[in-house]
């Protein structure tokens, strides 16, 4: 019973209009994990990456981003 009435202390908060944030830096903790390219593959490339990709049921970019990652650690 105790924990539904410490949740009604909360159920008459309201969101302020504005909020002043005069230190505050946008995106200061926001890092993409993945940025959009547009890239140009011989066919026969796509088509054995997506071959590839069906068998093993993951997207294709995973795998040639996989593949990508491999060789730049051997170099």
């Amino acid at each position: 019973m105790s924990n539904i009435k410490e949740r009604e202390k909360f159920d008459d908060y309201e969101v302020l209009d504005d909020y002043n944030f005069p230190g505050g830096v946008r995106g200061r903790f926001y890092e993409p994990k993945k940025i959009p390219v547009s890239l140009r593959l011989d066919n026969d490339i796509i088509l054995f990456f997506k071959k590839m990709a069906s068998e093993k049921k993951v997207p294709y970019q995973t795998l040639i981003n996989a593949l990508l990652r491999k060789e730049l650690q051997e170099v």
